[in-house]
């Protein structure tokens, strides 16, 4: 038996240790030993996608031509430079990168709700956090969102459509916004007719994200984590999947594809472009994309786009399982 080839990046953090382990799959064996802080990726450079663990890994990059779900192929010219890559990304990351894997490592083997509830916790620790606490440092002061309201909700026979409406905001999901999509989708959630619910958004784009404006306001992160467990339109959009669709347009960022991966039927017109910014502020995907998107493309593909921060476009969106359908109109 080959010995299994191992490269360690590791990452210093506050004196803490992190990492990525890069394993060259030539063998049946991963190394018994590694940091629950490492990031592993089993690596195939001979195509033929070994018999191993899904849960052994990380990440699992292969060669070979129309992977199985598990692996992600990539071009064997480029592999050496991929990896490279994404050892020099979670040395700029940190412990957030590692934080985000151990989150979608264990949470993949829960129920939803309690996925969600780890995330939460992820989360907040990381608002605890240096890396955080160095991206507020560094960013531009942000004008606090105007009074109002925040989302629409009408019924229309047996269907209810909730709409994001706060265009001049790019739809940015501020408490406000959060609170108004929860009480409504709660609504939806127990009227015992049982209407089917479409999720749009007002403007040009569905919805930027979490609002930049409130990040860094919160006291008491254990009082944060409980208001976003109570109030979290991931776990209401779970519950009412089986009614929801989803119909996206634009820029669709962080939260915004987060909330909306959970419908049980995503839609997306041609211009739809998605991104996971949260690696760059020293934080992970909170609003429930650990497990809504995991749960559509696989944790390691979530990962990897997390990582990358790649943005993509619908059709690349529809390839990977993150939306259902492309259909022009917003």
């Amino acid at each position: 038996m080959t010995a299994v080839s191992v490269q360690q990046f590791d990452v210093q953090a506050s004196g803490i240790a992190a990492g990525v382990v890069i394993v060259d799959l030539g063998v049946d064996a991963i190394p018994a030993a590694r940091s629950p802080a490492s990031i592993t990726l089993g690596v195939d450079r001979a195509g033929a996608m070994p018999p191993v663990d899904a849960a052994d890994f990380d990440l699992l990059l292969t060669v070979a031509p129309g992977p199985a779900r598990d692996w992600i192929g990539v071009d064997a010219a480029e592999l050496d430079s991929m990896l490279e890559d994404l050892g020099a990304r979670v040395n700029r990351f940190g412990l957030p990168a590692a934080v985000l894997a151990q989150v979608l490592r264990i949470g993949a083997g829960l129920a939803t709700p309690d996925a969600l509830l780890l995330e939460s916790f992820a989360y907040s620790t990381l608002l605890g956090g240096e890396a955080f606490r160095d991206w507020l440092l560094e960013r531009a002061p942000r004008a606090m969102p105007a009074p109002g309201g925040r989302v629409r909700c009408a019924r229309e026979g047996d269907e209810v459509t909730i709409t994001l409406a706060h265009p001049a905001r790019r739809n940015a999901i501020d408490a406000r916004m959060r609170d108004e999509l929860v009480e409504h989708l709660a609504f939806a959630c127990d009227d015992p007719t049982l209407p089917a619910v479409q999720l749009r958004a007002d403007g040009p784009d569905f919805s930027s994200g979490g609002d930049l404006a409130e990040f860094g306001g919160s006291s008491d992160l254990v009082e944060a984590h409980a208001i976003r467990t109570l109030r979290s339109p991931a776990q209401l959009m779970h519950c009412l999947a089986a009614r929801t669709t989803a119909y996206l347009h634009g820029a669709c960022v962080g939260a915004g594809i987060e909330i909306a991966a959970a419908a049980g039927h995503v839609v997306a017109a041609p211009d739809t472009r998605f991104w996971l910014p949260e690696l760059k502020m020293g934080l992970m995907p909170g609003a429930g994309g650990t497990v809504t998107i995991a749960r559509r493309i696989g944790r390691g593909r979530t990962l990897l786009w997390a990582l990358t921060g790649e943005r993509i476009d619908a059709r690349t969106a529809l390839k990977w399982g993150l939306i259902d359908e492309v259909r022009g109109g917003g």
